[in-house]
Order: structure tokens, then C-alpha cells, then sequence
């Protein structure tokens, strides 16, 4: 009942129009904002807000909504298409975590070190593209990159580079198996339930299987990118990091 009351005044609140302006503005707000936020909002925003799985927050740049009502909505009702959840809390609390979001730093953004078109030029040279897409251009098989500058932290990206194994997303688990006549299959899985399996081969291509008579079936959680650990100097690791954290949303904040 308490979660549904939350929900009621918060399209009450927005159903309004106009401006609306976060009446929870105080220190003392921003500091339980803060507790909430780094609670249940760090796990994917960082804790100061410098992004990791979910986008950075600390830019002040907001690509669902910049007013005080979309965040609020945002982290009420969640985003959909995204990894966003909603968040069911007393209006109160849910203000408090607005106030924190804004007085966030934004020097948190700053730049990486490192030479963007070094990284660019070894991008394309160590094969990335063959996995990769970019703007339209490159493989389907590894996550679409185009706008990951904003979307991932630059230690996030580092991390991806180095220890893929680290944060395997289940959209890229690998599954595995012989089918009744024998012949092996694998490939990303896209659906999975107790009767069949659906997943997108190494060549891209969609198969679907009944799981009854599979032979050897299993579900890999670890990653198909390889690491680069000791294959790429620091230097070279810095610029990879820097030219994928340039890549962002047309007319984004750099």
C-alpha cells in the first residue's frame, strides 16, 4: 500500500506540469540522498556517481530527462528499454536522491589520460570491429559500442579490456550442446526456458532448439573476449580506454 501511495503521488506530482522544483534541497537531504544512492544506486552509477555498468551521472548530463521531474520519474518508474529499475520509496527519499545526483562534481568527468586516435588506429588493428559495432559499422557479437563513452566509466572500460571475466552480462553467456544427430552448436543465448533455447551463433546467424534429446548441454558465464592483460602496454591500454570513452551520443558532453 505504501508503494502504491509513492507511485500515486509522484504521477499525481508530474501530472501537474510546469516546472516542478526538488522541495528536498537541504545538506541534510543530499547527505541521505547520498546513503540511498550509494546503497542502492552504486552497483551500477559508481558511488560518486562516475558510472560503471549504468551511465555516469556526475556530468550533469542527462540523456532521459535533465528537470527535476524526469529524474525524479526516472528513478521512480525506471526506464524502459534500459537496465533502469524503478526504485519504490516514499516520495521524500526519492527526492533526496535527486538532490544528491545534482550535487555531484562534475569533475568526476574528466578525461582519461591516453591518445584518443592512438586508441582509435588500435582498435581497428587488434580486430575489435569483427565483434564490435560502432555507428553501424562492425560485428554484432560483442556489445554495440557507439555511445559506450557515456554509458561506462573509463575504469569500467579498463577492467573490460584486461579481466573480461569480470562482469559478463547475461545477454553474452555462451551456451553449448550436441544435437540429436550429433552435430555441436554454440552460441550467445538470447532465451532460455525449461523446454527450448534460442541463441545467435558465432556466424550471427539466430537457431532455435527444443531442449529434448540435447547431448552435453551447458551454459558458459565467462566471457569470449579475450584479455589483454600483458598484450598491451599501459600506454596502449590508456589509449584504448580514452578513444572508447569518447564515444557518445551525438552532442553529448565529452
Amino acid at each position: 500500500m505504501g508503494e502504491l501511495l509513492t507511485i500515486v503521488g509522484v504521477v499525481t506530482l508530474l501530472a501537474q506540469g510546469g516546472a516542478v522544483r526538488n522541495p528536498r534541497r537541504s545538506p541534510a537531504d543530499v547527505a541521505a540522498g547520498a546513503k540511498t544512492f550509494r546503497s542502492h544506486c552504486a552497483v551500477c552509477h559508481g558511488p560518486n556517481g562516475e558510472g560503471g555498468r549504468g551511465p555516469r551521472l556526475a556530468s550533469g548530463v542527462f540523456y532521459h530527462g535533465n528537470s527535476d521531474a524526469d529524474l525524479l520519474n526516472n528513478i521512480s518508474n525506471g526506464i524502459t528499454g534500459t537496465e533502469m529499475p524503478a526504485m519504490f520509496y516514499e516520495e521524500d527519499r526519492l527526492w533526496q536522491v535527486v538532490a544528491y545526483i545534482r550535487s555531484l562534481n562534475p569533475a568526476t568527468g574528466a578525461k582519461p589520460p591516453g591518445d584518443p586516435e592512438r586508441g582509435r588506429e588500435l582498435f581497428r588493428a587488434k580486430g575489435c570491429p569483427q565483434c564490435h559495432r560502432i555507428n553501424g559499422a562492425g560485428g554484432r557479437l560483442g556489445p554495440d559500442l557507439s555511445t559506450i563513452g557515456q554509458m561506462r566509466a573509463a575504469a569500467h572500460l579498463r577492467e573490460a579490456i584486461l579481466d573480461p571475466d569480470a562482469d559478463v552480462r547475461e545477454r553474452y553467456w555462451v551456451v553449448s550442446f550436441n544435437d540429436q544427430a550429433g552435430k555441436s552448436h554454440s552460441g550467445f543465448v538470447m532465451n532460455e526456458d525449461t523446454y527450448s533455447v534460442q541463441f545467435m551463433d558465432f556466424d550471427e546467424q539466430l537457431q532455435s532448439f527444443e531442449k529434448t534429446g540435447l547431448k552435453d548441454y551447458q551454459v558458459v558465464k565467462t566471457s569470449k573476449m579475450p584479455s589483454y592483460k600483458g598484450a598491451l602496454s599501459d600506454q596502449e591500454v590508456d589509449d584504448l580506454v580514452a578513444w572508447l570513452s569518447s564515444l557518445r551520443p551525438q552532442g553529448g558532453a565529452r
